[in-house]
């Protein structure tokens, strides 16, 4: 098959474009929170309350609809990374287990960025409550009690692995900084962000569990819950301002990978391809 020139820098520039947008969101996410922490301002709410309140801006509907294209490109960057392997996770049970997690969170972005763009244009948040509706969904279906137990503990198994990250402290692999950028900025603001991540989807796992034991949709929630569950605690504003402050940061990290992570993009005719076969597994 023909190589498209420039195929790899194209689908490099939406990766980056998407990085970007991802880390928009997340600013705007740990802002509110913090500011409901601080008591300036209403709840600490989730992604879609990221967006609302961003539509409510200066130039709001053109703000979101840029997000929304940057999401969509985030969900074809996680999409490529899952189908062809990009950031050559191999095929390990760790690797298969990280490149079909970038395969549900391309189906994630997409749905979000499909919301975003809803929004931008005038017709309202598309999309429901996500996890109640997914949650009910699922319990509907044969061994339906099981499969959301799979997913709030797959999601916990990512919450763990997001501490792990910032544990460690190889949340800059990837980026092409020297050690000394590593060490005093992009690491510590990659690490936060990382740890209140993983904070978050431990709790919002805990909800789906929980879903699964009392099998009841309404167990199951989302991020702005996790968040009044954490300012409910005793001591709960300095605990919310903490997780806010790393969700902010998280954001900010996105904006970091935006401009310097090292993506090694395939060819667009090499995505083609993978896609075309994984098409044709399915069908």
């Amino acid at each position: 098959m023909r190589t498209l020139p420039g195929g790899r820098n194209a689908i490099e520039r939406i990766a980056r474009f998407g990085y970007g947008a991802r880390g928009v969101v997340y600013i705007v996410v740990g802002a509110l929170a913090l500011l409901a922490a601080l008591g300036h301002g209403g709840r600490a709410g989730d992604s879609k309350d990221a967006l609302r309140a961003v539509m409510a801006g200066p130039f709001g509907a053109a703000v979101v609809g840029l997000i929304a294209l940057g999401l969509a490109g985030f969900a074809l960057w996680r999409l490529v990374e899952g189908i062809t392997d990009a950031d050559r996770r191999g095929t390990s049970a760790k690797g298969l287990a990280v490149r079909g997690a970038h395969l549900i969170s391309a189906g994630l972005y997409l749905g979000l960025a499909a919301s975003a763009a809803s929004l931008s244009l005038g017709l309202g948040m598309s999309g429901g409550d996500g996890v109640h509706d997914g949650t009910a969904w699922l319990l509907s279906k044969p061994f339906g009690r099981w499969l959301v137990a799979l997913v709030g503990l797959a999601v916990v198994a990512g919450g763990f692995g997001f501490l792990g990250k910032s544990w460690r402290g190889d949340v800059t692999d990837r980026l092409a900084l020297d050690a000394r950028a590593r060490d005093r900025w992009a690491g510590p603001i990659g690490r936060f962000g990382y740890a209140a991540r993983g904070l978050a989807f431990l709790i919002i796992g805990g909800f789906l569990v929980a879903a699964a034991w009392h099998q009841r949709s309404s167990d199951a929630k989302g991020l702005a819950e996790a968040f009044a569950l954490l300012r409910a605690q005793p001591y709960g504003w300095i605990l919310l301002g903490l997780v806010a402050a790393g969700h902010a940061a998280f954001g900010a990290f996105g904006l970091i990978q935006a401009r310097y992570r090292h993506i090694d993009a395939p060819d667009i005719d090499r995505v083609d391809d993978a896609a075309g076969a994984a098409a044709r597994a399915l069908g």
